[in-house]
Formats: structure tokens, C-alpha cells, sequence
């Protein structure tokens, strides 16, 4: 494969991961996956859909309410960078570091994952792919997108545990 080739190939990706990107503002697609489990996966659906929903939740409320504001770096110069047009996504208006997107994703993830593993995988991996968009679209440094994976997962693991310790709802 040659430069030219991959740059092509990458630029293939522009339009499904601004797409990605959009889908994940405000969790909506995190949310859209848990109504779906709650309606189609039975009790072990539903019960882990309350384990991804409060987890996002938690994750958010850390991210924004106590880690951004302890730093306040600047977003990406998309342009200075090089990040072609079609790339872009709306620049948000809070400070870069680290991604909700990425923290919510993978806070969704490892919570569901603790009641449905297989899922929870396919899980990670779809919140990695929205991680990534973030970088790709120019509003993230790719150590935002890490950190904020690293706290997500962290998060959504203790939420599950916690509610692992709660007795059950028959």
C-alpha cells in the first residue's frame, strides 16, 4: 500500500466518522442501544440497561462537573492542523481534555459488559471507533480520547459493581 492509497482510504472515513461522532453527542447512541436492550433483551437486558444508563450518567457528571474544569486546554486548531472541511463536526464549547464521548462510550460499555460480556465487547470496540472519531474530526488530541477511555471504563466498572452489590429485583 502506498501513501497516496492510504491517504485515499483514510479520507474514506471522513463522512462515516463525522457520522459516528454526530450519533454519540449527548449519548443518544448509547441511550438508543440501552432502550433497544431494554425492549428486546428481557430482564437481563433491561437490568443491564439501567447498568450502561446510570453509568453514563456518573461518568458525565465526573467529566464535567469535576475533571474539565481542573483543565482548561484549548480544542484542537483544526485548521493550524490540517483537518480537511469535510471532517468537521460542530467544535463544542467546553475545554478538550478529556472526551465525555470517549468516557460515556466506554463507561456504557464496561457496564454492560459485567452482565453481558459478548455485548460488552462489541460495545468497547464501537466506543473506540467513536473515540477515534473525535481525534479524526479535529476536536480532540488523541491523550483526550485516551484519558477519557481510561475514566469511562474505570467508572463504569465501579457503577457495576455497585449495583452488582444491590439486592436483586425479582
Amino acid at each position: 500500500m502506498q501513501i497516496s492509497d492510504l491517504a485515499e482510504w483514510v479520507a474514506g472515513l471522513d463522512e462515516p466518522l463525522r457520522r459516528l461522532s454526530n450519533a454519540a453527542n449527548n449519548s443518544r447512541l448509547w441511550l438508543a442501544i440501552a432502550a433497544g436492550l431494554a425492549v428486546a433483551g428481557g430482564r437481563p437486558g433491561r437490568r443491564a440497561a439501567v447498568r450502561g444508563t446510570l453509568a453514563i450518567g456518573v461518568t458525565s457528571a465526573l467529566i464535567n462537573l469535576d475533571i474539565k474544569p481542573l483543565w482548561s486546554r484549548q480544542r484542537p486548531d483544526r485548521v493550524g492542523a490540517g483537518v480537511p472541511e469535510q471532517r468537521n463536526v460542530q467544535m463544542p464549547a467546553s475545554t478538550s481534555f478529556p472526551s465525555g464521548h470517549a468516557a460515556s462510550g466506554f463507561a456504557f460499555a464496561s457496564a454492560i459488559g459485567r452482565e453481558q460480556p459478548w455485548l460488552g465487547l462489541a460495545l468497547r470496540f464501537l466506543a473506540a471507533a467513536v473515540a477515534y472519531s473525535r481525534v479524526h474530526t479535529g476536536v480532540h488530541y488523541p491523550g483526550d480520547a485516551v484519558v477519557g477511555a481510561v475514566v469511562g471504563a474505570s467508572t463504569g466498572q465501579a457503577v457495576a459493581g455497585l449495583m452488582d452489590r444491590l439486592p436483586p429485583t425479582d
